[in-house]
């Protein structure tokens, strides 16, 4: 029997880093993936301009006054993998490349996941924030710990 396979906690933020890759923006990619206690995915999600208005920040600016930046326009990647999901994310894990802000932690809980596994963590207010209402709202957090750091995929 092969012992070289992945986890499936490798195999799954493999997937959500293979949705960032989708992304458009040109600084930071983000992916989510939601998953279920059977281990099958629910929905994939990447950080990108909402359906119909891919032209409102084509430069993805990150300077400048707010309405014209990316920041109002964009939606996080763990948003569009529950607002992607075709049935009820209760009780899911979602993996995401990058620790939730704020506003994802809100929607992580209004949503009914049950776990969060990032791979990188962020630095601010809004990371700060995310923390504070995951803990209260008694979901589970933890850093993924790569057992694979490189996993190559051949089309």
């Amino acid at each position: 029997m092969r012992k070289d396979y992945i986890s499936w906690e490798d195999y799954f933020m493999a997937i959500a880093s293979l949705s960032a890759m989708r992304s458009k923006d040109p600084v930071t990619q983000v992916g989510a993936c939601i998953v279920d206690r059977d281990h099958k995915i629910v929905s994939v999600g990447y950080n990108g301009m909402p359906y119909g208005t891919e032209d409102i920040s084509a430069n993805w600016s990150k300077d400048g006054k707010w309405e014209d930046t990316k920041y109002p326009y964009v939606c996080h990647a763990e948003l569009n993998a529950i607002l992607n999901s075709p049935r009820s994310v209760k009780g899911c894990i979602i993996y995401v490349t990058h620790h939730p802000c704020n506003e994802c932690a809100k929607a992580i809980v209004q949503s009914g996941i049950s776990e969060v596994i990032f791979n990188n963590d962020k630095e601010g207010k809004e990371s700060d924030v995310a923390k504070i209402i995951l803990d209260n709202a008694n979901i589970k957090v933890k850093k993924h710990r790569a057992d694979f750091k490189n996993i190559g995929i051949r089309l």
